[in-house]
């Protein structure tokens, strides 16, 4: 079982912002903006690469629930939605994520 999974499943702590019977919102632990929340599914889904038509309204999901999850957390003036997908993109965990990032101005620097 990979690290979000068990976060999933309450064997590893977290701090949730959102959770609904899909998905799972929590503050990364190490943060990269003063807001740094890692939206995941709830169901197994190792990176983008493995959405298929089976399951990509889960992701449908997520992308409605971002801007929520934003305004819940005063992020009016912007922020960054991101997810690697594989190594050499710097994914670490090997879980479909969505990285939430704001509350600064970000660079415009992406590499």
């Amino acid at each position: 079982m990979c690290l979000f999974c068990k976060i999933v499943a309450g064997e590893i702590p977290s701090t949730k912002v959102y959770e609904d019977d899909t998905i799972l919102a929590f503050r990364d632990i190490a943060p990269m903006a003063p807001t740094h929340i890692l939206v995941i599914p709830k169901v197994h889904i190792p990176s983008v690469d493995g959405i298929t038509a089976e399951n990509s309204a889960v992701v449908a999901h997520i992308f409605e629930t971002i801007p929520l999850i934003a305004a819940q957390e005063h992020l009016v003036s912007g922020y960054r939605v991101v997810s690697n997908c594989g190594q050499d993109a710097g994914q670490t965990v090997p879980h479909l994520h969505f990285h939430i990032l704001g509350g600064k101005e970000l660079t415009t620097q992406m590499a």
